[in-house]
Order: structure tokens, then C-alpha cells, then sequence
């Protein structure tokens, strides 16, 4: 089988990806400037036939390969950027730069899109079309996806799109994904109550912001409950409350942080007005004035049902004691992938990392300062990623 011959292919290369894995996690550099990241990705791939586009908003690049005659384009995509967070987890490549993480599985993914550039390069005399290889920074809260689009790096854009993700405590080999929204949108909501500050002994003489920033908080999650159905997932957390200077005194204002996940763009408008009616309203109940921003974050992951039923023919051919799960239920986190699947067809996977035959649920999870990885599922991922580009150049969506 064409996936079993990946598989094996992709394990001859188990070496290389994993030094470039465990060197990109030693060294590992944040948001849009990953300049160090990138020069280790194009050593490891000097020797293939692939040409590259790099645009002026950050370290982005896309390497492509031409097949031997015309047709489909595929792009597989692969994320660079680490966390600002110290590492813990004991590792003898680990970071060797203070505040800063691999802790999201980013150094693998990116180990994984070379092994896919040269499981396919090798066949590049019998590929049909191209495929491009999206190396990417600025994944962590950054807009990479983004800026990699506005700098037309992938112009014209392709006709599907497949990237991958690690899951560190789902088992060893496992891929799952679902058709529809994947992972939700995520963007940062600000609220700043004003009233009138004054002597804390003396509450009456001053329009008190803390008790109607409580009750602020306390309405949103009754908005939450009690306006939306129970089994569409919508999230509104205020997570940072910051007021006042001293025991004594009621300040003018009260600052509030939060976040809203949801998972389509129509839900996605619906809480923004919602919010900000409860908001202000009730500030104004209780005399104060109240100001509401919402800071754009990445928009919902949508995976098309054709690209899901694409991944799982692959991944069921690569074999193995557990290889597919369709995902019952999305996740709330977020991906900046869905800039690009909001342009063009594809899916979002993920990639169960636990060492096989430990208690998986067990294993930290990504964005833990212990998190760690079983590096012999990387040529998996690598060869599933080279199957869904060869499959759907060959076959398109039939």
C-alpha cells in the first residue's frame, strides 16, 4: 500500500527529524522572528529541488515542490514559534534560553514538514502538481498565517491545505480529527468601568466601580448560561481584575481582562453585541460608565468534511493498533491555521504524542512547563502529511 511505502520511507529519515527537532527545541525563538528556526529548516532541506518565497513581515517561508507534470496544488503547513515560559521538564536538549519554551509541540511540527518535503521530493518525478511546504512563526498569538497571506507568499493560494498538531496526552500514533468547527476563535476582551473614587469609609459620597465590575462578571456568566444553548460550546472567562491603590479608597475606575471563544463567525458577532449591552447596561444601572474593546484573536478553525474523510483514509491506511478517531466534540483552544482555511479547503489534525503504553491521560498537555513528546511518532505524522498531498494530488476530493 502507498501509505505502508510512506511509512517506511518517512522512517528512514526518523534521524534527521529528530536531531532538527531536538535543535530547534534548544534554541527556540518567539512570535514573528524566527530567523535561527528557519536557517536550521533550509540546511536540512539544501539539497532538495525546492523554491522558496519569503515576504518582509516576518521569517515566514514557503518552499516549493514542482512535480514532474502540471495539475493540483496542496499546501502542508508547519508552525516555528515557541512559548515565553521557562522549561522544566528535564529534557537533555532542553532550552537552553531562559523564558523560553518549546511547550506546544511547535519544534516538531516543523521536524515533521521536512520529513514530508523529503519522503515527497523523492517522488518528485512522479508527482503531479506542486505542494507547498508553510513554514511558519508567529503562531502563538502572532498572526503568522496572516501575514504570510497578506505577503502573498501563498499566491496563488492552493486548491487544499493539511497541518498537523501534537496532542502530548492522547495516544501514541493516534490522528483524529472532525468535519466543521475544529478549534474555536479567540479574541481578548478589555472593559474599563469608570465611577468616582473617594474615602472607603464613606461609600455613599462616591460612585463605587468594584462592586458593579463584580456584578459585571456575574452577568456575563448569567448571559452565558441562560442566552445560549447548553450543547453549542461558547466561552466568556474575565480573567484579570485590576482596581484601586490602597485598603481606604474607592477608585474611579475598575480595568477588566477576559476572553471569548467561540466557534463560528455568526456567534462569534452575536457575543460581541451581547457583551457589550450587558456591559454597559449594567454600569449604568448603578451610575458608572462603562467602555468595552474586543481585540481581535484568530477566527474559529473550520476543517471541510471533504479533507477530514481524505485524512482518515490515510491515517487508517498507515495502520496501527488505534490510528483514527473522529473527534466527538471540538476543542476551545485556537489555531492561526484557520486564516488559511478560511481561503481555501482542508483540516486541521491531531496527533496523539504520549510514549506508548503509559497512562496518556495522565501526560502534561501542551503549555505545561513539563510537557514531553515521544519523538518515534514523528515519522508517522510526516508520513500521513505526504499522504494527504499525494492523495488529493491524485485523486482531488473524489
Amino acid at each position: 500500500m502507498l501509505t505502508e511505502e510512506l511509512l517506511s520511507a518517512a522512517r528512514s529519515h526518523e534521524g534527521a527529524i529528530t536531531a532538527l527537532r531536538r535543535a530547534i527545541h534548544a534554541e527556540p525563538e518567539l512570535g514573528l522572528d524566527t530567523p535561527k528556526t528557519l536557517a536550521k529548516v533550509k540546511a536540512a532541506l539544501a539539497d532538495l529541488p525546492l523554491e522558496w518565497r519569503e515576504g518582509p513581515s516576518c521569517t515566514g517561508a514557503v518552499a516549493v515542490l514542482k512535480g514532474a507534470t502540471a495539475g493540483r496544488s496542496v499546501l502542508l503547513r508547519g508552525d516555528m514559534d515557541a512559548l515565553p515560559m521557562d522549561e522544566h521538564s528535564g529534557l537533555e536538549f532542553a532550552s537552553q534560553t531562559p523564558g523560553r519554551m518549546h511547550a506546544c509541540g511547535h519544534d516538531a511540527h516543523t521536524a515533521m514538514l521536512v520529513g514530508a518535503a523529503r519522503v515527497l521530493a523523492a517522488r518528485q518525478e512522479s508527482l503531479t502538481g506542486e505542494v507547498q511546504f508553510m513554514f511558519q512563526p508567529g503562531e502563538e498569538g502572532y498572526h503568522g498565517a496572516r501575514f504570510m497571506l497578506e505577503d502573498g507568499l501563498i499566491d496563488p493560494l492552493p486548491d487544499a491545505a493539511f497541518a498537523l498538531h501534537v496532542w502530548p496526552n492522547a495516544p501514541h500514533g493516534r490522528l483524529e480529527a472532525r468535519a466543521g468547527a475544529m478549534m474555536a476563535s479567540a479574541d481578548q476582551l478589555d472593559i474599563t468601568v469608570r465611577g468616582s473614587g473617594g474615602h472607603a469609609s464613606m461609600p455613599y459620597d462616591a460612585v463605587d466601580p468594584i462592586p458593579v465590575a463584580a456584578e459585571i462578571v456575574l452577568a456575563l456568566q448569567t448571559m452565558m448560561t441562560r442566552r445560549f444553548d447548553a450543547s453549542e460550546a461558547a466561552v466568556v472567562s474575565v480573567t484579570r481584575i485590576d482596581a484601586g491603590s490602597a485598603h481606604n479608597i474607592i477608585p474611579d475606575s475598575v480595568e477588566m481582562k477576559g476572553t471569548i471563544r467561540t466557534l463560528s463567525p455568526e456567534r462569534r458577532k452575536v457575543i460581541r453585541e451581547m457583551i457589550t449591552r450587558v456591559v454597559e447596561n449594567v454600569a449604568r444601572a448603578h451610575g458608572c460608565e462603562a467602555e468595552v474593546r474586543f481585540t481581535d484573536g484568530f477566527p474559529a478553525t473550520i476543517n471541510d468534511p471533504r479533507a477530514v474523510a481524505l485524512g482518515k483514509a490515510v491515517a487508517t491506511g498507515l495502520g496501527g493498533e488505534n490510528p483514527w478517531e473522529d473527534r466527538p466534540a471540538p476543542t476551545m483552544g485556537a489555531e492561526d491555521f484557520s486564516y488559511v482555511l478560511e481561503k481555501v479547503p482542508g483540516a486541521m489534525f491531531f496527533l496523539g504524542a504520549a510514549a506508548e503504553g503509559v497512562d496518556w491521560k495522565g501526560c502534561c498537555g501542551l503549555h505545561s512547563s513539563r510537557m514531553v513528546l515521544d519523538e518515534s511518532v514523528m515519522p508517522r505524522g510526516s508520513a500521513f502529511l505526504a499522504g494527504c498531498a499525494l492523495n488529493f494530488l491524485e485523486n482531488g476530493w473524489d
